[in-house]
């Protein structure tokens, strides 16, 4: 099981809202229904929000334009914890409706974007996170062909992420301690596999071994100095 994957919980009792089911909002839902949370689906296509029900991917899914802050309020919308604006095809209702949420209050608000343009118009009427996933998948594709050995990556800014890669064949057989990643790479080893599960910060004395995994943090540029 991947790391980042573990950390999901569903002791977690946040609320999730999706505006828009796509094929990325339909993933966002379904995503977030499997890890146990509590997810309202919302459309303007009465199709789609039978769609949603019927596939059981969402607990719950209304019909409406977001656009329209009433209708935004009779749903209850600005109760929620987080709401996913996923309209990223339509950049006038996706900067309304993003817009309209912020202003009635929605603590956390992610919305996604189609285009250079549509991410700073976004964060102008106060998107509190945009994702731009055309974009991401490009980068993580390309991050792939060339780090096979990466298996799963969570960027903190542009600078730093967090990473879960295979065990170089360099590191087999030696201890943490012995390895010294700080030191030689200025990274911070987080976790290890261990029959499958992952073991948060091992004992420095624990020897790593090759096909397991490790999870480390730093600087991308430190990262890419792995042996990997």
């Amino acid at each position: 099981m991947s790391f980042f994957r573990s950390l999901g919980t569903s002791s977690n009792k946040r609320q999730f809202a999706v505006i828009g089911l796509g094929r990325f909002g339909r993933g966002v839902c379904w995503t977030l229904h499997r890890l146990g949370y509590e997810v309202l689906g919302v459309d303007a296509d009465e199709k789609k929000v039978a769609q949603i029900l019927t596939d059981q991917i969402a607990a719950h899914a209304v019909q409406l334009d977001s656009t329209e802050p009433a209708a935004l309020r009779e749903a209850g919308i600005s109760d929620f914890d987080t709401v996913i604006v996923a309209i990223g095809n339509y950049l006038e209702a996706s900067v309304i409706t993003t817009l309209n949420l912020k202003e009635a209050g929605v603590p956390h608000v992610v919305a996604k974007a189609s285009s250079d343009i549509h991410v700073k118009l976004l964060q102008k009427v106060g998107a509190d996170h945009v994702v731009f996933p055309e974009h991401e998948m490009g980068c993580a594709l390309a991050r792939s062909l060339t780090k096979p050995a990466i298996l799963d990556r969570f960027d903190l800014d542009t600078d730093h992420s967090i990473v879960e890669v295979i065990v170089p064949d360099e590191f087999h057989g030696k201890t943490i301690s012995e390895l010294q990643l700080r030191n030689r790479f200025g990274l911070n080893l987080l976790a290890v596999s261990h029959d499958s599960k992952f073991e948060i910060n091992p004992n420095p004395h624990q020897r790593l071994y090759k096909g397991s995994a490790m999870v480390v943090i730093g600087c991308n540029k430190d990262i890419n100095r792995l042996p990997i």
